[in-house]
């Protein structure tokens, strides 16, 4: 007993002495720049942006309600996906030994968390000595808070989907070039939310034509948590996260990025869905009931999808070519696609969780209203087809000192096999380390699932990443990967089996709270088919990319912020499809304390051979929204953001942007193609807080 009262007197002495060490780090703006680099690689590896902003959602509500470290549990702060599994569980056995924390500023205290780690996560969390309270139903519904969203946005020059006409005197695009969203969402703490959404794309028709009832997509969905022996419930639209994604995986999720040690997928099973995407979610009830050690899910969804249906005269069947996932219904074509088929999903999970293991079994069913039959080329010999798919999987989680492994093992109906195995370690104060082992049969298949693999679906392939973190002084800290890969059988544009790499080392430098600068280089290199000299064929050769990136961010004052980046790309360097790329902009900050209003410019310019080449930025946005889009072609663009709070019930946000290219007559490609060398559009939001 009296080394329990001396480790807390010692503790208490320690977090009022950490502020006057550590207050001007801790007290900074949470560092963004690896939540930034993360989507970044997303859009380029996958050539198109996420329109799931839930988890932007999640970090505003916590920046107006902040996660009590006394009271959290492990399910809460998984939501910081910045945090390793490793240090959640070491916060969790740091407060079940010592008891409640007196002050966040005790996280110095807990092992394995560093001081960017407690900087990145300070804005989100509070400590309190209060018991955890049972909210009776009605304070949940009464005492919560309204939000209502409303963002229009547009482009000012017209594309020739406006312009052009069909057969019949009609434009090919059917509605108004303006986009509509509107979001209403109710929530109190994390334990209730409700909402509805409605989302009009640029062209699409609303109150007329094929859209009579308003808005081409509707979203509405209801989620409560800790209800008792019932865990979370979902009733509407809602993602499933299930292990390390290799059955299914909603949320967002991040592969290889600067955050090299977070390789393992960690989300709830069940989250709530409110945004603007119209496939990666599923529509119907959820239900996760249990203890603390043994916990069941089960979820059961139906829904319509998009689809390219085809008719087969032959045996007068149809089928389904391919599912579409943009969610447009602007022209005839993608009108006729919308809700062509319908989708019946199911699942459940259990799972066991005691001491230092977590154990769990899934299974996951999904069947269509018409079969999928790809179209006949060599890469989809092993491609999904016919009208059902069930999926097994058994996942496992340990964690000893400070070593946790963790791991999923899946197979399809047929007993094609996948399998995910990774480890994290802190092996010093200083540095950590991961390792992650994948292999996936070339004829395995899963519907949303998103694991940690090259493939943007996890099939076809197996591979070794490894990752290393030193903080060899304080203010620096060296991020490096290394991931070597192979895929067994042929891929789009790919006519053999074939080998890739891909590394990446990164330098960032931190004097001080206000400059912070990091410089990385990043080297991959993967085969594609080129057309073979004098033969009627393509032979795979393997191309490599290299990116260097110099990114600098300096405070100069309270109010102000500048940063600036430059990166080069080589793309297929001394090969015949060599191509070059640079790009170099600069931003401008400004968000006087205790005034209502904010801003932030850019200016950029970007040189590229070729589309190959293109470079990806991320642009700050309204609320809740972000840009990354390619770059690619000679010119420059620049943009601004405005952000105006009446009060603490409205705050307003303006933005325009502009690109225009040099030595080009047009900008944009298919129906999207404007005739000018520039592109311009605006986004005004209104953000209602009652």
């Amino acid at each position: 007993m009296k080394l329990f009262y001396y480790s807390r007197l010692i503790i208490g002495l320690y977090a009022l002495v950490c502020p006057m060490y550590f207050g001007n780090v801790l007290a900074q703006e949470i560092p963004n720049q690896v939540i930034e680099q993360q989507l970044e690689s997303i859009s380029e590896a996958n050539d198109t942006e996420t329109e799931d902003d839930s988890y932007q959602q999640q970090l505003q509500q916590l920046r107006r309600h902040p996660l009590n470290l006394n009271m959290c549990s492990e399910s809460d702060l998984q939501v910081f996906t910045w945090l390793s599994d490793l240090q959640i569980k070491s916060l969790l056995l740091y407060r079940q030994l010592l008891g409640l924390l007196v002050s966040v500023y005790e996280l110095q205290a807990v092992p394995g968390w560093d001081i960017e780690s407690i900087a990145r996560t300070k804005p989100f969390v509070t400590v309190a000595n209060s018991t955890k309270t049972i909210d009776d139903l009605k304070n949940r519904v009464t005492t919560g808070n309204h939000y209502l969203l409303i963002r229009l946005s547009q482009v000012f020059e017209k594309s020739i989907g406006f312009l052009q006409k069909n057969d019949s005197g009609e434009t090919r695009y059917k509605g108004s070039p303006q986009r509509l969203y509107l979001r209403y969402k109710y929530q109190y703490k994390n334990n209730l939310q409700f909402g509805i959404l409605g989302d009009k794309d640029a062209g699409e028709q609303i109150f007329k034509g094929s859209q009579k009832t308003g808005f081409d997509f509707y979203s509405m969905h209801f989620f409560a948590r800790d209800l008792g022996i019932i865990k979370r419930i979902a009733i509407g639209d809602f993602t499933v996260n299930i292990a390390q994604g290799l059955l299914t995986y909603q949320s967002l999720a991040f592969r290889k990025s600067l955050d090299v040690v977070n390789i393992k997928r960690q989300a709830e099973i069940f989250r709530p869905y409110n945004s603007a995407g119209e496939y990666n979610f599923h529509r119907g009830v959820a239900i996760t009931i249990g203890q603390k050690l043994l916990q069941f899910s089960a979820f059961a969804s139906y829904k319509k999808v998009d689809a390219n249906a085809m008719n087969d005269s032959t045996v007068d069947e149809t089928f389904v070519s391919s599912i579409l996932t943009s969610g447009y219904h602007r022209s005839n074509s993608e009108i006729a696609d919308r809700k062509n088929i319908q989708q019946i999903a199911f699942g459940g999970r259990l799972q066991y969780r005691k001491g230092r293991w977590q154990v769990g079994v899934n299974s996951l069913h999904y069947q269509l209203s018409k079969p999928v039959q790809k179209q006949e080329e060599p890469y989809n010999n092993h491609a999904f087809g016919g009208n059902k798919l069930s999926g097994f999987s058994a996942d496992y989680a340990y964690t000893y000192r400070n070593f946790h492994v963790f791991g999923e093992v899946a197979s399809d109906q047929k007993l094609s096999m996948a399998q995910v195995h990774g480890l994290v370690a802190s092996i010093h104060s200083k540095a950590d380390v991961s390792v992650l082992y994948r292999n996936i049969a070339k004829d395995y298949n899963s519907i949303n699932a998103n694991a940690f693999t090259e493939n943007t679906s996890p099939i076809n392939e197996t591979g070794l990443y490894t990752g290393l973190t030193v903080r060899p002084w304080g203010m620096l800290r060296v991020d490096m990967y290394a991931d070597v890969y192979r895929f067994p059988w042929l891929k789009y544009r790919v006519s053999r089996p074939s080998n890739g790499s891909d590394y990446l080392v990164q330098l960032t430098w931190k004097p001080n709270k206000q400059l912070e600068v990091y410089t990385r280089f990043k080297s991959e290199k993967k085969a594609l088919n080129y057309p073979s000299s004098g033969l009627p064929f393509y032979e795979p050769e393997d191309v490599p990319r290299q990116n260097w990136r110099t990114h600098i961010s300096y405070k100069i004052s309270s109010a102000v912020t500048l940063r600036s980046r430059v990166e080069v790309m080589w793309y297929d360097k001394s090969g015949r499809t060599m191509e070059q790329g640079f790009l170099m902009f600069g931003d401008f900050f400004y968000k006087p304390m205790m005034q209502p209003y904010s801003m932030n410019l850019r200016l950029q310019f970007f040189e590229t051979d070729g589309y190959n080449s293109r470079l990806y930025a991320y642009e700050n946005d309204v609320l809740y929204s972000y840009s990354i889009p390619p770059s690619s072609g000679k010119g420059f663009r620049w943009y601004c953001n405005l952000n105006y709070d009446f009060n603490s019930r409205l705050s307003v946000w303006l933005r325009v942007a502009r690109t225009v290219l040099k030595d080009a007559n047009t900008i944009g490609s298919g129906y999207d193609l404007i005739n000018a060398n520039h592109k311009t559009d605006y986004r005004a939001q209104l953000l209602f807080s009652f």
